[in-house]
């Protein structure tokens, strides 16, 4: 039966609503699952219970106690969770639950190996995957503007186009290959290292040399060096704010993906290799949990 996520309002009887199963509700899995429902019927499961039940309060939405009660009869199936790994564990205990045909939404960041890992299984289960990591965090998951990095069949994509603009303010779409959006994704996320780093150490020279550290966004507010995001990591490590929007142990894990891509790709990305010493140094120190705008607290690599 052909199902829709459109409602025909004025005439006041709602078409069948689309099932969506969101697979980890963590920092951008839960606001995710509350941006896509109402548009659609929403189940949702966590490791950690109480979070997929704080979710479950909200109308148009239903937590399971494990992944396959989750995605049973879901036309759609969105895994956000922490590496490739976790993605693949959980997947493989939702297999009772899917149906050959079903959509599978990728949006964690899992590196080039465990994305073919993730498109054998969807292969040998008849899911038809889209590889689609998301670039921002927690605010602009929260207000539905992430950006959508997609990569997957052109056939089926009215189907997870809506999910995309739910969550996401743009979708750009890299490829019908699979994992050329995770590929792009390790390449954007050099790239966020690097201007945290560079923010992280500019910052405190400043400081350690005997100047405001404020005068460096002072000269840099409103040039061609200034950025949204720049400001928001330099407040951070200005007022010692690290509530986390995106911690140093997940920066950690990121930059060892892009790290380990580029040597496999014969890549040189000495920048990227320099910072995950760093963020490991940071967690080492005990901020592993905290903003990745704690790369200002990583101690001296001498020390």
């Amino acid at each position: 039966m052909e199902r829709s996520v459109n409602k025909n309002r004025s005439e006041g009887t709602p078409m069948t609503q689309q099932k969506v199963a969101v697979l980890g509700t963590g920092t951008i899995g839960a606001p995710v699952a509350r941006n896509l429902r109402g548009a659609f019927a929403v189940s949702v499961w966590n490791r950690t219970p109480a979070k997929a039940a704080e979710l479950a309060a909200l109308d148009g939405v239903e937590a399971h106690a494990d992944p396959a009660a989750a995605v049973a009869g879901a036309d759609v199936v969105v895994t956000v969770l922490k590496d490739g790994p976790a993605v693949y564990e959980v997947m493989e205990a939702a297999a009772p639950g899917l149906a050959p045909g079903t959509v599978w939404i990728q949006l964690s960041t899992v590196g080039v190996a465990a994305a073919d890992d993730l498109a054998g299984f969807a292969e040998r289960h008849g899911l038809v995957l889209y590889d689609a990591p998301v670039q921002g965090t927690k605010q602009p998951a929260e207000q539905g503007k992430l950006v959508v990095l997609a990569s997957g069949p052109q056939a089926g994509r009215d189907r997870v186009e809506p999910v995309f603009g739910a969550i996401g303010g743009r979708t750009v779409w890299v490829s019908e290959e699979h994992g050329a959006a995770s590929r792009l994704k390790l390449a954007l996320n050099g790239f966020v290292f690097a201007l945290t780093h560079g923010a992280a150490e500019a910052l405190t020279l400043a400081e350690g040399l005997g100047v405001d550290p404020a005068l460096v966004v002072d000269v840099i507010a409103g040039g061609p060096l200034d950025s949204p995001f720049f400001r928001a990591k330099a407040a951070a490590m200005l007022t010692g704010d690290h509530a986390p929007s995106f911690s140093v142990a997940n920066a950690a894990k990121d930059a060892r993906l892009v790290v380990e891509a580029a040597r496999s790709a014969g890549v040189p990305v000495d920048v990227t290799a320099a910072g995950l010493r760093r963020f490991e140094r940071a967690a080492g120190a005990g901020h592993g949990d905290k903003d990745m705008a704690a790369s200002h607290l990583a101690p001296d690599a001498a020390a």
